[in-house]
Order: structure tokens, then sequence, then C-alpha cells
């Protein structure tokens, strides 16, 4: 029989190979498969995020109640030198406030382990009162504790309230290179009456109490308000030069530029009656106290007011400080 190729539904290239009949069962599985194994690995990656959120929250819990406490490790050590750290400015919170500070010398002078205190202090300055209430209690620990000496050791600076603070310790010790000085007070602002004027810009003050507008940056400056304020600050001034004063004795050898506000190479510093000597904490452990071993009674700030500190007071106080009179500082 002869073929007709005419023949629309004749097939000239037949299969090569038998056909799958079970592909859909393949794809099925295939596609369950990688679902399972996609949830697998999601599982796995959600138990590690958990792992790691719990991690972090146990280390900030251990950082913010801060389990290692200042002098634990007293009775361990026996007789030892207790150290304190003053690092930064002296303000109302953080690590060289009054609340901070007196804490740990009421610790350090208490402890029975204690020999001597060391204060090691890195400071440019900064509030009168701050450095005033410290200064009071170490005259009450000293007091009290007549057979413990405190010593102040200078890290790279000691300026202003922070030696405010070092002149009511028994002696300074500092590296020839450290500054130390600057026995001077100051109060610093901004004027935008000029400003103001040439923008156009009308100031409307209304106050109950012809001097409550004191030193207001939008208005032009007072020579009465200007003088109360330096009246104020030489107030302080003052008081600050008592405390060098009664703190260094005899030793001080005082000329006119002594409290002028200048500061000086530690070398200077020792040579001015400002200072001691040279030495660092271990230094005076060994050499002075003779008791080598070191107990930190230091409180730590936590982790939360580190933050808080870093992103919050710090950005407050500079818009505080650029929009008004700021309050005298010793820095």
């Amino acid at each position: 029989m002869n073929e007709n190729p005419s023949n629309p539904h004749h097939d000239s290239n037949p299969p090569s190979g038998p056909i799958n009949a079970n592909w859909e069962r393949e794809t099925l599985e295939k596609l369950m498969f990688a679902t399972i194994r996609e949830q697998r690995a999601a599982r796995r990656w959600s138990i590690f995020f958990r792992l790691l959120i719990i991690g972090i929250a146990v280390v900030s819990a251990w950082i913010f109640f801060d389990f290692s406490f200042p002098g634990d490790d007293a009775e361990a050590l026996g007789r030892h030198t207790a150290l304190i750290e003053i690092s930064g400015n002296i303000e109302d919170e953080g690590g060289g406030s009054a609340d901070n500070v007196i804490p740990s010398l009421n610790k350090a002078f208490s402890d029975n382990g204690s020999v001597a205190i060391v204060m090691r202090i890195n400071s440019p300055g900064g509030s009168p009162v701050q450095a005033g209430i410290i200064v009071d209690e170490i005259k009450r620990l000293r007091r009290g504790y007549p057979h413990k000496q405190l010593y102040v050791v200078v890290d790279e600076m000691c300026a202003s309230g922070g030696y405010y603070i070092a002149a009511a310790a028994d002696r300074i010790f500092v590296n020839k290179a450290s500054i130390v000085g600057s026995v001077g007070v100051l109060m610093d602002g901004f004027g935008f009456t000029g400003t103001m004027e040439k923008l156009g810009v009308e100031r409307r003050l209304m106050t109950a109490g012809e001097n409550k507008g004191f030193l207001d940056p939008f208005s032009p400056q007072s020579e009465k308000h200007k003088a109360h304020a330096q009246a104020m600050l030489n107030e302080i001034h003052q008081q600050f030069i008592a405390v060098v004063r009664a703190g260094r004795g005899t030793r001080l050898k005082e000329t006119p530029e002594t409290f002028s506000g200048l500061y000086w190479s530690g070398a200077k510093a020792v040579d001015m009656g400002l200072a001691d000597g040279f030495g660092t904490v271990d230094t005076v452990a060994r050499d002075i106290v003779k008791v080598e071993d070191i107990v930190d009674y230091t409180a730590h700030e936590g982790l939360p007011e580190r933050v808080l500190k870093k992103f919050g007071a710090a950005v407050g106080e500079g818009a505080v400080k650029a929009m008004g009179p700021g309050t005298p500082s010793l820095r």
C-alpha cells in the first residue's frame, strides 16, 4: 500500500523514547522537598536570632546591674591600695559626678583592707558645685580615717575642677608632661542681638522681676548684669583659691600667675608647688604606700547610661549652652 503524503494526521517523526507518565509526581516531590528545606533553614535562622537576642539581653543586664562591685576582691587580697578613677568632665552626671565618686570614696576609706587611697584624675574640669561636694567629703573622710593617706596621680590632665579636687589630697603626683593648674572660673554663652537686627527679628521678652532676664542671649548685655556675673565668678574663684591654699599649705610657691587661670606642665607644677613629684598609680602603690596589690573601687557606668549620655545628654547640653548663658565652670 502506498502512503499518502498529503494525510495531515500522518507523523513522520514518532517520539524517540517512552513518555514519563510520573513527571507530575516527581515535580510535586521536588517542590515539597524544596519547601521542607526552606522551612528548616528558616527555623535555624530563627533559633540563631533568638539566641543572639537572649545573649545581648544577658550581657546588657550584666552591665546594667554591674555585678562586679568595687572592692569585692578586697578580702581575697588582704592589704591593698585602693584605686578610684575620675575621668572626663566634673559634672552632675557620669563618672565625674559627686554621686558617682563619693560612694567609691566611702567604700575605699571604710574597707579594713585598704592601706591608702589613690585617685587617678584625668579631667579638664567642670562644675564647681560637684568639685566642691567631692572636696568636702574628702575632708570629712580624712578626719574620720587619719591613718589613711589620700594620694592623687595625674594622668594626661588635671585642670581647673580636676585640680580643685586634687588639692584636697595629701600628695599629688604627675607626669612631667601632664597638664596641671588652671585655677580660675568661667561662664560662657553667646549674644545674638546683632544677628537679630540684620534679620529683622524682634525679641519679645516679658519678665516679672527686673533682673529675671539676666544675661539673656537675645537682649543687649546690661552693665549691671555683667558686673553681677563678674562678682559671682570672683567669689567662686576665691573659694577655689582657698581650697588650693589650704590643701597645698607651705608647699605652694605662690606667684601672681598661680591663680590666674593658666596651666602648666607637670614638671613646672612640681617647681611651683602645685604637685609633689612624679609617679604613676603603680609606683605610688609600690614606693609610697608600699602595698603593690591594687583594688579598683571606681563605680563604672552601665551600658544604658553610656548610651543615653552619648546620644541624648550631650546633644541636649550643647543646645542649652548655645541658646543661653552657661553656669560657672572650673575649666
